[in-house]
C-alpha cells in the first residue's frame, strides 16, 4: 500500500520508537510517586520538557503535557474563557476548535467566527476588527490540515499583541515545514503528525497567559492538566519533535518535490483546491470529475491510502465545512480529494501515485 494521508497521520520515526521501548517495558514509574522507580519516570519527564522547551525557545514551565492536539485547543479556548470572554476565530479551523467554540456558545460565551477568501485565507483585518474589549482569546490555525493552505500567522500574532488579546494558534500540520516557535501565545502540537505516538499532544503557554484547567485532579502539569503522565509517549513526542526539528529542511524539499511531480502527471485530469504557493509543502488538495467517494474505494483497491478531508471527518455525509467557507460548490466539493506527503515519502511516490490515481479516473471511461 503506497501511503499518502501522512496529514491523518504518520509512521513513528524510529528515534520515537526508541525512546519509547523502555517505558513500555521494564521503566513504568508514575511520576508522582517518591521512591526510585518514581523519580527516574519524573526525571525523564522533566528532562523531555527541558529539551521540547529548548526547541520553542521557551522556558519548561510554559510547556504543558496533553492527551494530543484536540486536548491542547481546548484547553486553550476553554481555559482562557472559562470564566469569563469570548472567542475570535475562523470558518476554516479543524472541529477541535470549531466544536469548543460552538460548545462555548451552549455556555454564552460569544464567540465570532471570521470568514475567509477563496483560497480559504484569513484577513488579518477582519480577525482585528471582530476583537471587542470581552475578547479573550483568538484562534487561527497555522497550516489548514485539508487544503494546506498558510495562514498569516506572524502577522496576526504582531497586531494582537499590541491589543494585548491572547493569541492561540493550532500547529498541528504545520510543524514538519515551519519552525512555530515565538508564533502566538498559545500554541497546540500533536505528536502523531510528525512522527510520534498517537494519543500525546502539548500546549505551548506563554508566560503569564492565565488557564483554567479542563481536568481536575492531582495537579499535575502545574496544576494545568490532571492526570497520571503518560511518559512513553511524551518522551516518544519529544524525541520526534527532535528529528523533525532536525528533518525540516530536507522535508520541505523533498515534499515539494514530490508534490511537483504528482501534479505535473495530473495537471489535465483535475484542478488544485489553491494555488500551490499559497500551502504547505507536504498537502495538495485536487478536484477531478469523479466522486470522492468512488475515487477512495478505487484507489483503495489500487493500493493508494488518501483522504476525501480531515480524518476526524471520516463517515461524514456533509461537505467540508473548510470547502463550503471557500465558496467551492457541494458538487465540486463531493469530488475533492487530499493527497499528503509525510517524512518516509519519496518523489517517486508523487509519479506512481500519479499514476494510480489516472488509472482510477480510467475506470469511469
Amino acid at each position: 500500500m503506497l501511503y499518502l494521508d501522512h496529514a491523518a497521520t504518520t509512521p513513528l520515526r524510529p528515534e520515537a520508537i526508541a525512546a519509547m521501548a523502555p517505558w513500555l517495558g521494564t521503566e513504568f514509574g508514575n511520576t508522582s510517586g517518591s521512591h526510585a522507580v518514581s523519580r527516574r519516570a519524573k526525571n525523564a519527564l522533566e528532562e523531555a520538557r527541558e529539551r521540547v522547551a529548548a526547541m520553542l525557545g521557551a522556558q519548561p514551565g510554559e510547556i504543558v503535557f496533553t492527551g494530543g492536539g484536540t486536548e491542547a485547543d481546548n484547553l486553550a479556548l476553554v481555559g482562557r474563557t472559562a470564566l469569563d470572554g469570548g472567542v475570535v476565530t475562523t470558518s476554516v479551523e479543524h472541529d477541535a476548535v470549531r466544536a469548543t467554540a460552538h460548545f462555548l456558545e451552549r455556555l454564552g460565551r460569544p464567540v465570532t467566527v471570521v470568514g475567509v477568501d477563496s483560497h480559504g485565507v484569513v484577513d488579518p483585518e477582519r480577525v482585528l476588527a471582530a476583537v471587542t474589549a470581552g475578547t479573550r482569546v483568538v484562534s487561527v490555525m497555522t497550516v489548514n490540515n485539508e487544503t494546506g493552505a498558510v495562514q498569516p500567522i506572524a502577522d496576526l500574532q504582531a497586531r494582537l499583541g499590541a491589543r494585548g488579546v491572547a493569541f492561540h494558534t493550532d500547529a498541528v500540520q504545520a510543524v514538519n515545514s515551519q519552525d512555530v516557535a515565538g508564533t502566538a501565545d498559545l500554541i497546540s502540537f500533536s505528536a502523531h503528525k510528525f512522527g510520534g505516538p498517537q494519543g500525546v499532544g502539548l500546549l505551548y503557554v506563554r508566560s503569564g497567559v492565565e488557564l483554567e484547567p479542563l481536568v481536575h485532579g492531582g495537579g499535575q502539569e502545574m496544576g494545568r492538566r490532571s492526570g497520571t503522565h503518560n511518559v512513553a509517549g511524551i518522551l516518544g513526542m519529544t524525541a520526534a519533535l527532535e528529528a523533525a526539528s532536525a528533518d525540516r529542511s530536507r522535508f520541505v524539499a523533498n515534499a515539494a518535490e514530490t508534490r511537483q511531480r504528482f501534479e505535473a502527471k495530473l495537471s489535465d485530469r483535475g484542478e488544485r483546491t489553491i494555488p500551490a504557493d499559497l500551502a504547505a509543502p507536504h498537502i495538495s488538495h485536487f478536484r477531478f470529475e469523479v466522486p470522492a467517494d468512488t475515487m477512495l474505494v478505487r484507489l483503495d483497491r489500487l493500493g493508494l491510502a488518501v483522504s476525501a478531508g480531515s480524518a476526524c471527518q471520516s463517515g461524514a455525509t456533509t461537505i467540508s465545512h473548510v470547502l463550503a467557507a471557500m465558496g467551492i460548490a457541494p458538487e465540486a466539493a463531493r469530488r475533492s480529494l487530499r493527497f499528503s506527503f509525510g517524512w518516509t515519502s519519496t518523489p517517486e511516490d508523487g509519479d506512481r501515485a500519479a499514476e494510480l490515481v489516472i488509472a482510477a479516473l480510467e475506470e469511469s471511461r
